[in-house]
């Protein structure tokens, strides 16, 4: 059974950043964009393994630091031409706290 778990303040991930959060399946990145939406990622790119808590986030995207690819926040999945896709998880944000369904 899933449940929801506290895990960030929001206020504790910048704008267009993000935090890392250490789980049992491997590190998940929180992002948050510049209008204050949340998202979750496995903090792997799906070419090279590259930590996409370290790239560049825009609109609802993250650029990889290593090789540039582009992954939508929203569903994980890279940006064409390039193909693959990391896990997404999901998050909710009430009361200014961020919480990721595991």
């Amino acid at each position: 059974m899933s449940e929801w778990k506290a895990i960030v303040a929001l206020e504790e991930i910048p704008q267009l950043g993000s935090r890392v959060v250490r789980a049992g399946s491997g590190d998940i990145a929180i992002f948050r964009t510049s209008s204050d939406k949340v998202f979750a990622l496995h903090d792997q790119c799906p070419h090279k393994g590259g930590p996409l808590s370290q790239g560049i986030v825009h609109g609802e995207k993250v650029t990889c630091p290593l090789h540039n690819w582009n992954i939508s926040l929203v569903d994980g999945t890279a940006a064409a031409p390039d193909e693959g896709q990391t896990a997404c998880f999901e998050v909710k944000v009430e009361n200014g706290q961020v919480f990721l369904k595991t």
